[in-house]
């Protein structure tokens, strides 16, 4: 272990893995089953706890804690796990609770930025560039798919899922799943439609733009039941693999997505859809 970088007041115990080129800053706490791998940046005052492996390039700020026991009153000393992945930001103050039920793990994808206050709960699986804004709020077994977005203030029940290139505004309260591609926000919550400028900030061509666009159209505007609203996709446009994934997500829904029928409905107008047409039709 190489402490050509370590403060000589920050307590690392024996047994902690610490790979090359890492940066510990003074009192941070790294207890003995933590690894960190290569370029791992530990501000002041952070505590790792537990079996974690803080990926290559991450950085923890100031007064975040990671790997500490679970909230789960369940737990009951089973060995879990915390697996961040490389080249995130954990902000002051972030907790990131260890998982419960034996080998279970919370998972953090790459390049994510979890801002200051969030909090992440048991066996949360969270994908790859996903950021949490401020005090955004993680209960147990959430998961939340690669570059979404959760807005400050925003709690998400447990066994939620948020789905990938979702917008989720702040001060909402997410109680069922969000669907992909998707932005909406509110308590009670309100879908707005497609999250169009992520998705042409990210680089969707306008073909699969305006088949989601359909695909949700079918979903929550026509009246279908979920199954019939997924046969008139798979029958009506055209499948791509964000199709396909919108397919997937609606028809493996545990907790049932919001929105739906019986959930406050979408807050975007018939009208709307004919400009959301258009718009695509300009090809913008």
């Amino acid at each position: 272990m190489s402490q050509s970088n370590i403060h000589p007041s920050a307590v690392i115990e024996s047994g902690a893995k610490v790979g090359k080129n890492v940066t510990i800053e003074a009192y941070a706490v790294i207890k003995g089953t933590v690894t960190l791998e290569d370029n791992v940046v530990i501000k002041s005052h952070a505590y790792i706890d537990g079996n974690t492996t803080i990926g290559a390039g991450t950085i923890i700020w100031p007064s975040a804690s990671i790997g500490t026991k679970t909230q789960d009153l369940k737990f009951k000393g089973e060995k879990t796990y915390v697996v961040i992945g490389k080249n995130c930001e954990i902000r002051e103050f972030a907790t990131i609770n260890s998982s419960c039920n034996e080998n279970s793990v919370v998972r953090i994808g790459d390049n994510c930025l979890i801002m200051a206050y969030c909090h992440v709960a048991h066996n949360c699986e969270i994908g790859n560039r996903v950021i949490m804004a401020n005090n955004a709020m993680l209960a147990g077994h959430v998961v939340v798919e690669d570059f979404a977005i959760i807005g400050g203030m925003t709690p998400v029940h447990q066994f939620s899922r948020i789905g990938q290139y979702a917008m989720v505004g702040g001060f909402s309260r997410i109680t069922h799943d969000v669907p992909p591609y998707t932005i909406g926000a509110g308590s009670p919550y309100k879908l707005g439609g497609l999250n169009l400028v992520g998705l042409k900030r990210h680089g969707f061509p306008l073909e699969v733009r305006r088949a989601l666009a359909k695909a949700f159209k079918l979903t929550y505007r026509c009246g279908f039941r979920m199954s019939q609203a997924l046969e008139q996709i798979e029958n009506e446009v055209g499948l791509n693999p964000h199709v396909e994934h919108w397919i997937d997500f609606c028809r493996n829904s545990k907790r049932g997505l919001i929105g739906f029928q019986g959930f406050p409905a979408p807050s975007v107008p018939d009208e709307d859809f004919d400009e959301l047409e258009e718009l695509l039709e300009e090809k913008v």
